[in-house]
């Protein structure tokens, strides 16, 4: 089983590919980790990603797809894998099925984990973070004891760039505009299903996996 997961910044889809390896024992490949560890173990394609993003530029689509092709022969994706962060635009989804014709294999199922904006917000604006040990709260859904301070060693909570609303806005119509082409393009072949990102963590995961086991 090869699948994609899409979804805006917040939609919890670490949380559902975490679930989904579970049950299916199938590993999250994740875009960011793999091109990280393709530069740290000085790959030749990492390598060459390194020398973009030194210079402050975005890692052209040829070298993360050669990255993520990479990591798909791995043994480990034989019995299938999740993709979590790719493609983000048509262009790489196109390169992705090329490469993945290449190898005789194909995307089974792309998952859209539908959620607004407003309740993106919701979730996104109330996180805080320890600058000490890292721990993660939340002002409505997990709330430290004391305000401010972290449960687990005392130390101050902070809200994260990323958890700002302007950041959130930013990255939210991006992804608008990018899944937008990306949802048309994978409905082609009707392998698209979009689920509703609201209610708790089971429920959603009862969606995907009604999804998958249709």
């Amino acid at each position: 089983m090869r699948l994609i997961l899409l979804g805006p910044p917040g939609a919890g889809k670490g949380t559902q590919a975490k679930l989904i390896t579970k049950k299916y024992n199938i590993p999250q490949v994740s875009t960011g980790d793999i091109l990280r560890k393709a530069v740290a173990d000085k790959t030749p394609l990492g390598i060459k990603a390194k020398s973009y993003m030194d210079a402050g530029g975005l890692v052209p689509d040829e070298v993360v797809i050669g990255i993520i092709e990479n990591r798909l022969k791995e043994s480990d994706c034989k019995s299938g894998y999740i993709l979590d962060g790719f493609p983000r635009t048509t262009a790489q989804a196109e390169a992705l099925s090329k490469n993945l014709k290449k190898m005789s294999a194909e995307i089974d199922h792309v998952i859209d984990i539908d959620v607004d904006y407003d309740e993106l917000i919701k979730r996104l604006t109330g996180r805080r973070t320890c600058r000490k040990c890292g721990e993660g709260f939340h002002l409505s859904f997990n709330p430290p004891k004391k305000d401010g301070i972290c449960d687990r060693c005392g130390g101050e909570l902070y809200q994260r760039d990323d958890d700002k609303e302007e950041t959130i806005y930013k990255r939210f119509k991006v992804y608008q505009e990018q899944s937008t082409q990306l949802k048309s393009y994978y409905s082609k072949n009707g392998r698209f299903h979009s689920i509703k990102g609201t209610g708790s963590i089971e429920d959603i995961f009862n969606k995907v996996v009604s999804v998958l086991e249709a």
